[in-house]
């Protein structure tokens, strides 16, 4: 039995999503035991992106609109310039975001990802890193921004770019494994 056997994972993301920020972790949370879901305000299917040119469909899971919180013991958030844009001004999605939050839940976003956590006001404080393109966005908004491969605090979990995430997979198999942490909070 693998470190995540009985725990739900969503992965939530819109069309223009990095492939490989979705397609590694998944693939490293799913080996780990975890049932992965791929949630989005999309129904059917979303559409990812590899640099400037648009790849393949990936299936959903579960739209948006019919999950909770409840339901996963974490959240993973992939990047891509598209991806978090689309996500960031959806009151919905920073509803499930910050719910997240406030169980004290795992969190983890990877490149991009973090510019959802700026709108859903959860990075005040915190400790986090980015891809460099929205270091100062982080900083105004109030986290501590370090260039790091992979950045931990109180089960948030985030990396720079996809050359990171095989530091990136193995620090969230092990954050949400962990579960619940007290310093999570929105």
């Amino acid at each position: 039995m693998g470190k995540l056997t009985e725990k739900k994972i969503a992965i939530l993301t819109e069309d223009g999503f990095e492939e490989i920020e979705l397609t590694s972790p998944k693939s490293a949370l799913e080996e780990a035991g975890a049932t992965v879901h791929i949630i989005s305000p999309k129904k059917d299917k979303v559409r990812a992106k590899e640099g400037d040119d648009w790849k393949g469909d990936y299936p959903v899971d579960v739209t948006l609109s019919n999950a909770s919180e409840s339901d996963y013991d974490g959240l993973l958030i992939p990047g891509g310039v598209i991806n978090p844009d689309k996500l960031r001004v959806n009151e919905a999605v920073l509803s499930f975001v910050k719910s997240f939050f406030d169980a004290g839940k795992p969190v983890s976003a990877i490149c991009h990802g973090p510019q959802v956590l700026i709108d859903a006001e959860v990075v005040e404080g915190r400790k986090i890193t980015s891809v460099g393109a929205i270091k100062r966005d982080l900083i105004n908004a109030g986290a501590h921004w370090e260039d790091s491969e992979v950045v931990t605090d109180q089960g948030l979990v985030t990396s720079r770019t996809p050359e990171d995430l095989p530091a990136f997979n193995k620090k969230i198999v092990e954050e949400y494994a962990e579960g619940k942490h007290k310093g999570q909070h929105a």
